[in-house]
């Protein structure tokens, strides 16, 4: 089931008695779901997604804008009538009941032609269990289950109804870093082989780019980017993006184009085609880093992280405004790396250049590391 946004705003007032103006959790917000697809929501806390997640199943009211399942408005549908499951981030199940009378509690509340018989109810419960994988902890109640057995009971309940679209709101935040990295891989096989269109609302950049198939980066109630997760990651339109994806997170250094050449803390790193002199903010990915004793790029060393397969170099610039520098390269290219001071060369392709004032991508023509 397609999913399409059309200029979808929410308001709401605010908590302030003094101050009458009014909060946009989302602010005029487009984009299009594919069918069939996981699509990540992601960005900081407060950025809006949970309240887009809650506009797509009903649970509010968008003060502007439409929302169409397929060909279908849905807009003014209770959420009901949408046909969504929705897992939230707590679970939601029932404590006094068994995992068997969770998943088939919504089944139960059927009504007119959509009701089933005990023996259609009992048979889609079974399958949804036997899918996520819990059909021997039927019995259980969910005070005797793990966060991760719970988190699958909850999509359990949430597939039974076969619903046209399924929402996640930030469904492994509760969970251990193991049991996160185990249960997304499961949210993945499921979504895969049930092929329901699925929305995954998190904070966490890795959690989303694993697992979606397009990522939605927000901020603020406005959408900043979308795209396949490496895309985005390979091509962010603006400097937040370029932040807010990747782990360790992009350098940022204060730059000057001149010449056709791009100078940082006054070496010179790169040829560019295409961008006239001017002050210039650098984003520098950590594998773009490269280690060369004659290297135009001269930092200090602070240290080196062996980490085995992976050595970070860790470093300093006058010109780098994110703390210090991380650098990911190979351990085997990391012996000799010693002294005070340590010099790289630059892969182009990592290096991305945006305004200093508005945060936009400035895009050059070609370059070439010196």
């Amino acid at each position: 089931m397609k999913v399409v946004l059309e200029h979808l705003t929410k308001k709401f007032p605010s908590l302030n008695k003094k101050d009458k103006s009014e909060v946009i959790a989302v602010n005029d917000m487009s984009f299009e779901i594919p069918d069939g697809k996981l699509v990540g929501l992601l960005g900081p806390s407060g950025c809006g997604k949970s309240t887009a997640l809650n506009l797509i199943c009903g649970l509010e009211t968008p003060t502007a804008g439409k929302i169409y399942f397929g060909d279908d408005d849905v807009t003014a549908l209770p959420p009901e009538k949408r046909g969504v499951g929705l897992v939230f981030q707590n679970y939601a199940l029932y404590p006094h009941l068994t995992v068997r009378q969770n998943i088939l509690f919504p089944l139960q509340n059927l009504r007119g032609e959509a009701k089933l018989s005990r023996e259609a109810m009992e048979e889609k419960m079974l399958a949804a269990a036997k899918l996520v994988q819990i059909e021997q902890l039927l019995e259980r109640k969910p005070s005797e289950m793990s966060g991760g057995q719970q988190q699958r009971v909850a999509i359990a309940r949430a597939l039974v109804k076969t619903p046209r679209v399924l929402l996640l709101d930030e469904p492994l935040s509760n969970l251990d870093a193991r049991l996160r990295l185990q249960t997304r891989e499961e949210i993945r096989r499921i979504q895969r082989e049930t092929g329901v269109t699925t929305v995954f609302v998190t904070h966490d950049q890795e959690e989303a780019m694993s697992i979606s198939d397009v990522i939605v980066v927000m901020k603020e109630g406005v959408l900043q980017q979308q795209g396949k997760p490496q895309e985005v990651y390979n091509d962010p339109d603006n400097l937040f993006v370029a932040k807010f994806l990747g782990t360790p997170p992009i350098n940022v250094f204060d730059g000057e184009v001149k010449g056709g050449r791009l100078y940082i803390a006054g070496d010179a790193v790169m040829e560019l085609n295409g961008v006239p002199d001017r002050s210039v903010t650098v984003g520098i990915r950590p594998e773009a880093f490269r280690v060369r004793d004659d290297a135009p790029m001269r930092c200090a060393l602070v240290g080196v992280e062996v980490m085995g397969r992976d050595t970070t170099i860790v470093a300093t610039s006058e010109a780098c405004t994110s703390g210090s520098i991380r650098a990911v390269i190979g351990a085997e290219y990391a012996e000799g790396v010693g002294g005070d001071e340590v010099r790289f060369y630059l892969k182009e392709s990592k290096v991305h250049l945006f305004d200093p004032e508005s945060g936009e991508r400035i895009r050059f023509d070609g370059a070439k590391a010196l």
